[in-house]
C-alpha cells in the first residue's frame, strides 16, 4: 500500500509508543517520540471566532479516527466498474470485499486502537468496515492524545449577520498530531470541535392569500399574483410573488416523472443529522394531502449510525438549531414525489459535531450489512465546507461508494463556491435552480439559482448581495476525464502553485432550490410532552431539495435494471447537450419581468420589504455563470423527464472516447 507503513512494523512501534505513554499533551513537555501533524483538522470556523474559555475537564468527548485505505488501488477499481467495455463494469465489490481488498488492516487498526487506549481513552472500537476507530474520553486526555488544546469559542453568524446574536463552540486550537509511525494510516479526526458548519436546508413560513385584507403573499403557481415596484429597482417594476410551495403533481410535471417508472424495487438511502418526529406517519399524511398512492410500510425504514456521549457539544448543536428543522421531512417527501415506488432508508448519523455525524451516516449506508451496501443510490443533502474537515475523508468514502456500486448524490451547497463535499471527483454534485411552474403545471422558466436581494425601507432600496446554490472550480481534484470536452476551458481554469490548469468543475446536475420556487414540505410538530402532534406543512427549499428530487428520478431510470448505475458521472457527461437534459438559461433583457424576480412581502418577523432578482452574475459575489450548456450554476442541466430516464438506460452501455484517471490531486 503506497506510503503506509507495513503491519508488523506498525504494531512493533505502536507497542513502544504505547508502553512509553510517549506522547505528551498540549502542555509543551518534553516528548518521548515523536508526532506529524494531520492536516485539516482544524475547523474553518476558528478562523473567525474568539476564545472565550476553556472546555469544562468533566466533558466527554467521542473521537473517531479516520483510517487511510489503499486510494489509489481503490480508484482504479472503482474507475473499471464505471466504465462501460471494461471487464469489471458493473461488476461492484460487497462492503466486504472492498474492506479486504483496499480498506487498512486488522492489525494496522488495531495499532490505532492500541494507542488511543494506551492514552487512557475508553469505549475503543473499529468500525465493521475499518473506516475508522472512534474513542472517548475527558478533555484532558483527548488533549494529552492529539496535542490540542479545547476551547470555547465565540463567532457569528455569518449567514444571519449580527442579528443571530454570538454562537458558542468547542473546538481544538490547532492541528491534532497522532505518533509519527501512525501518520500515515490516519486520514483525520472529527469529533473535537461542536461549530455548527454543514448546511441545513432554506424554511420559510408558506402563508396562503390573507383574505381579511384581499392581499396575496404568494402564489400556488409561477406567476400568479404580482407586485408593482414602487420605486422601480434594476429597472423592474412589476415582478411576482414566490410560490407558497409547490405540490408534488407540480414538480413531478415540471420533471415529467411518468406512473410507468416509479422506482419500484430501488432502494434511496437519506442521510441525516437528526431524527425527525414520526416520519412514516408524516410521509404518508403528504402523499394523501398530494394525491400520491399511500406508502407501505416495508417502503420506509430508519436507521442509526454513530453516537456521541459529550452532552454540552450536543447541547451546543441543538441551542444553535432553526425552530423548524423540515431537512429529514424534505428529503424522503422530494423523493416520494419523483419515485413513490422506492424503498426508503433514513441513516441518521451520530455524533459530537455535525459533519461527524453526516460521515457517520454516509458510512454506515456503504458499510451495510457486509454483504451489501444499505442503497445503491444515496442522498447527501448536506454539505461541509471547505476546510472543516479533511478532504481525504470525504475522497476515501467517495471511492469506496463508486467501487460499491454506490451513487453519492451530494448537495452542492446554498452558497456560491465550492465545498469538501461537492468538489470530489467522485461525487455527483447537484446544483440549483429556479424554476417557474405555470397554472397548467408547465415549466415556465428555469435558470441559475442566484438571487441578488434587495431591502426596500423608508422608499429605498439597498443591494444586501447575492445567495444561491454552490459551484465553481477545485483547485484541489484536476479535471476528470469525464468533463473533457463539455465542460468549456473557460469554465474549468483555476491556479494551483502560480500554474494555471483546469480543474474538476461543480455542479454536475440540478433541479429546483431557489426558496422563492420552493416545494411545500409536509412535518409533524410535537405536543408539549413531546409526542407526535398536527401535521403541518411549510415551504422548504435549497439544494438540499434538488439533491433528492434528482435522487427520485434516478431511482426510476434504475428501476428494472440488474445492475444500479452507481457512480454516474460517465453517463450523465456523454449525455450532455442531448435531450435527456432541459437547458437551464441564463435571465436575459428580453425575459418578462415577471419571470426575473419574486417579491417578498413583509411580515411579522421584518418591516423590510425585499426583491430577489434571479440569476444574477455579479463577479464580486460569486464566481458562476449561468449559460448555454455547461454552467457552473447547472452542471449539465435539469431532468428532462421520460427522456432523462430513457437516455440514461440506453446509454448505459456507451463506450467512452477517451481514457483517464478521475482522482487526479494537486494536494
Amino acid at each position: 500500500m503506497g506510503g503506509i507503513l507495513r503491519t508488523g512494523a506498525v504494531m512493533a512501534v505502536c507497542a513502544t509508543v504505547v508502553a512509553a505513554g510517549c506522547v505528551a499533551g498540549a502542555s509543551g513537555s518534553a516528548q518521548a517520540a515523536s508526532a506529524d501533524v494531520v492536516p485539516g483538522s482544524v475547523p474553518a470556523a476558528l478562523g473567525t471566532a474568539t476564545r472565550v474559555g476553556t472546555a469544562p475537564a468533566s466533558q466527554r468527548l467521542t473521537v473517531q479516527v479516520w483510517l487511510r485505505p489503499d486510494v489509489t488501488r481503490a480508484a482504479a477499481s472503482a474507475d473499471a466498474v464505471a466504465t462501460p467495455g471494461s471487464l469489471e463494469f458493473h461488476r461492484y465489490l460487497s462492503p466486504d470485499a472492498y474492506t479486504a481488498r483496499f480498506g487498512p488492516s486488522a492489525a494496522q487498526a488495531a495499532a490505532v486502537a492500541a494507542w488511543l487506549t494506551g492514552k487512557g481513552l475508553t469505549g475503543v472500537q473499529v468500525d465493521a468496515g475499518r473506516d475508522y476507530v472512534s474513542a472517548t474520553g475527558p478533555v484532558p486526555a483527548v488533549e494529552s492524545a492529539f496535542q490540542v488544546r479545547i476551547g470555547r469559542y465565540r463567532v457569528r453568524d455569518a449567514a444571519s449577520g449580527s442579528s443571530a446574536g454570538p454562537a458558542v463552540f468547542t473546538s481544538n486550537d490547532r492541528e491534532v498530531s497522532v505518533p509519527a509511525p501512525l501518520a500515515p494510516l490516519v486520514l483525520g479526526v472529527t469529533g473535537l470541535s461542536s461549530a455548527a458548519a454543514t448546511s441545513r436546508s432554506t424554511a420559510t413560513a408558506a402563508p396562503q392569500s390573507r383574505a381579511a385584507t384581499k392581499t396575496a403573499t404568494c402564489s400556488r403557481y409561477w406567476a400568479q399574483h404580482a407586485h408593482a415596484l414602487h420605486p422601480a429597482y434594476k429597472g423592474l417594476t412589476r415582478v411576482s410573488l414566490p410560490v407558497c410551495g409547490y405540490s408534488a403533481a407540480q414538480l413531478r410535471a415540471a420533471y415529467g416523472a411518468t406512473w410507468r417508472d416509479t422506482g419500484r424495487g430501488q432502494t434511496v438511502a437519506l442521510t441525516e443529522g437528526a431524527s425527525p418526529t414520526a416520519m412514516f406517519r408524516t410521509l404518508t399524511a403528504y402523499a394523501r394531502s398530494n394525491h400520491l398512492p399511500l406508502p407501505k410500510r416495508s417502503q420506509f425504514r430508519q436507521v442509526q449510525a454513530g453516537a456521541c456521549q459529550a452532552s454540552s457539544a450536543v447541547a451546543d448543536r441543538a441551542a444553535q438549531s432553526p425552530s423548524v428543522d423540515v431537512e429529514a421531512e424534505m428529503d424522503s417527501e422530494a423523493v416520494y414525489a419523483m419515485a413513490p415506488g422506492a424503498n426508503q432508508v433514513m441513516v441518521v448519523g451520530g455524533g459530537c459535531d455535525e459533519d461527524q455525524a453526516l460521515l457517520n451516516a454516509a458510512s454506515a449506508v456503504l458499510t451495510g450489512d457486509g454483504h451489501h451496501p444499505l442503497a445503491s443510490i444515496a442522498s447527501n443533502s448536506w454539505q461541509i465546507p471547505l476546510g472543516s474537515v479533511s478532504t481525504r475523508i470525504v475522497h476515501a468514502l467517495d471511492v469506496r461508494a463508486a467501487a460499491e456500486g454506490v451513487g453519492m448524490y451530494f448537495a452542492s451547497g446554498d452558497t456560491p463556491g465550492l465545498t469538501v463535499t461537492d468538489s470530489d471527483p467522485y461525487a455527483v454534485a447537484v446544483g440549483g435552480t429556479t424554476l417557474g411552474i405555470g397554472a397548467a403545471k408547465n415549466r415556465v422558466f428555469e435558470t441559475g439559482w442566484s438571487d441578488d436581494l434587495g431591502s426596500l425601507s423608508s422608499g429605498r432600496w439597498t443591494d444586501l448581495g447575492v445567495s444561491g446554490g454552490g459551484g465553481g472550480v477545485s483547485d484541489v481534484y484536476r479535471q476528470p476525464s469525464y468533463q473533457k470536452g463539455v465542460v468549456p476551458a473557460s469554465m474549468a481554469r483555476v491556479k494551483v502553485a502560480h500554474k494555471t490548469v483546469l480543474g474538476r468543475a461543480v455542479p454536475d446536475i440540478a433541479a429546483d432550490a431557489d426558496p422563492d420556487t420552493g416545494m411545500l414540505t409536509g412535518y409533524t410538530d410535537t405536543d408539549s410532552h413531546g409526542n407526535p402532534g398536527r401535521y403541518r406543512t411549510v415551504a422548504s427549499a435549497g439544494t438540499s431539495l434538488a439533491t433528492p428530487l434528482v435522487a427520485g428520478l434516478v431511482a426510476d431510470a434504475q428501476q428494472g435494471r440488474k445492475s444500479p448505475y452507481g457512480f454516474i458521472n460517465p453517463l450523465l457527461y456523454h449525455l450532455a447537450r442531448t435531450r435527456a437534459f432541459h437547458d437551464a438559461l441564463p435571465i436575459g433583457t428580453s425575459t418578462p419581468q415577471r419571470n426575473r424576480a419574486a417579491y417578498i412581502a413583509s411580515d411579522d418577523t421584518s418591516t423590510s420589504a425585499y426583491v430577489d432578482v434571479f440569476d444574477a452574475q455579479k463577479r464580486s459575489d460569486t464566481q458562476q455563470v449561468t449559460a448555454k450548456g455547461y454552467d457552473t450554476m447547472t452542471g449539465t442541466g435539469t431532468p428532462n423527464g421520460a427522456a432523462f430516464i430513457d437516455a440514461l438506460r440506453r446509454g448505459c452501455w456507451f463506450r467512452p472516447g477517451g481514457s483517464g484517471r478521475r482522482d487526479g490531486t494537486t494536494e
